[in-house]
């Protein structure tokens, strides 16, 4: 997976590419829960994310909590079909902030 972080005036933008499973959900772990706890907004473009495990769905959720916590935003954009249908099915679409 690769992990490429841009921050602007108003965000902190994460593309991620490729999937997010098991084996690299540890690697976005600690990028996106720093970006959550030190930013007003942070956008997780999913534009390039081919697939997501329960694994992926569980770093997402931690940072969903740490944003709330800090009253800060995580949002999610650029979804495709398929990995909205796994947000759908797990009940994640009722969790996430979902562009």
């Amino acid at each position: 997976m690769e992990i490429n972080v841009k921050t602007n005036a108003n965000e902190r933008i994460i593309a991620i590419k490729g999937r997010l499973d098991t084996l690299t959900a540890p690697e976005l772990q600690p990028t996106l829960l720093e970006a959550v706890k030190m930013n007003k907004k942070t956008v997780l473009d999913c534009y390039e994310l081919e697939y997501v495990s329960s694994a992926g769905l569980r770093v997402l959720l931690m940072a969903e909590k740490s944003a709330k916590a800090g009253a800060s935003d995580l949002i999610i954009r650029n979804v495709s079909a398929e990995i909205r249908e796994i947000f759908d099915m797990t009940g994640f679409s009722g969790i996430l902030t979902i562009e």
